[in-house]
């Protein structure tokens, strides 16, 4: 049987952040703290620092993504940062790609709940869904994978001269560095790391940001999505 823990009152920087979907964000808090941890979502150790570890920490994302650009968050999981963002950025057109059903379920539940018509759920592997999904102009991700490998996955759903987002902890400097080869390869022009969530939590979030050139991916990335276009045109013509 899961343990139970106790989920935190809402601090004070949350309301500045989610300004009139405050209510929105504190429900989802207590369904990550309730349905999240029965479903094998989040572990009972993380509830009483649901908010300033998790919710907050992916919510000022928001701060470096563009106005009005369409997002794939990439292994979303529960929702982060994926739900977070769209409760600060209705401006946004978001998809949730998850691979795993019981994840996917929560995640079509909390959307329905929360009421965000901005946001779709697909369930799948980024390179499952790589010619079907339109091309998006941000990728976001939160430490599901070591970078090289994340953006093996991420950056050929990305338009050209898109950019993927991923939140990092300490080592998001030696990660770039090591995966600087593998970057180059898939199209990557330009990388850097950012600081965000200043005045809102402490430590500050780490986001490695990478963008891409004209061709997100590289040529073999080019070639397959051209081929999976194909098929899905030929597919839908049946």
């Amino acid at each position: 049987m899961t343990e139970s823990a106790e989920l935190p009152p809402a601090p004070e920087q949350a309301r500045a952040v989610f300004g009139e979907r405050f209510s929105d964000a504190v429900r989802y808090a207590e369904l990550l703290a309730d349905a999240g941890v029965q479903r094998g979502l989040i572990g009972p150790r993380e509830v009483p620092r649901l908010w300033e570890r998790h919710i907050l920490n992916c919510a000022v994302l928001s701060e470096v993504v563009p106005e009005g650009v369409t997002v794939c968050d990439v292994g979303s999981g529960a929702g982060l940062p994926g739900i977070p963002l769209a409760l600060v950025r209705p401006d946004l057109k978001i998809t949730l790609l998850e691979p795993l059903l019981r994840r996917t379920t929560f995640l079509t539940e909390v959307v329905e709940l929360l009421g965000l018509d901005h946001v779709t759920v697909v369930r799948g592997r980024a390179e499952e869904v790589l010619g079907k999904l339109t091309p998006v102009h941000v990728v976001t991700a939160r430490a599901v994978a070591p970078l090289d490998r994340l953006a093996a996955w991420g950056v050929p759903l990305l338009r050209p001269y898109g950019e993927m987002l991923a939140l990092k902890g300490d080592t998001a400097e030696e990660e770039l560095q090591s995966a600087a080869t593998a970057l180059s390869k898939l199209g990557a022009v330009d990388t850097s790391v950012l600081h965000v969530g200043e005045g809102v939590v402490e430590p500050l979030s780490t986001v490695v940001r990478v963008e891409v050139g004209e061709s997100p991916g590289g040529v073999r990335f080019a070639a397959k999505r051209a081929k999976a276009a194909r098929a899905s045109r030929t597919r839908r013509r049946r």
